[in-house]
């Protein structure tokens, strides 16, 4: 009968072991629910991921870098015809250049 309490503190010790190891599955299960459920939410809210926001926001600063070069040379290409040809004369709004003639 010694090994009786040494026993009992052993069995309760595994005891305790298991049920820890059952928490943490439950928790897994529990977390791994959570964000399925939550990824559904969000699927159907049509919420873009991070990765595709930052991959559009480059293009759009690539696009907006580009818009900036290609107005500076416009207006570079333009002060050079200015420059060429002297001050570009008024063009003079007229009903028959703005829009064709039919015949009656």
């Amino acid at each position: 009968m010694s090994n009786g309490p040494n026993r009992i503190l052993d069995e309760f010790a595994k005891l305790m072991t298991d049920a820890a190891g059952a928490a943490q599955g439950v928790r897994r299960e529990v977390e791994t629910a959570f964000r399925a459920q939550a990824e559904r939410l969000l699927n159907s809210m049509e919420i873009v991921q991070r990765e595709e926001f930052e991959a559009v926001r480059e293009m759009a600063l690539k696009a907006r870098a580009e818009n900036q070069k290609l107005a500076a040379r416009i207006g570079e290409l333009e002060a050079r015809l200015a420059e060429r040809d002297g001050p570009a004369p008024a063009k003079a709004a007229s009903s028959s250049t703005s829009r064709p003639r039919t015949k009656k």
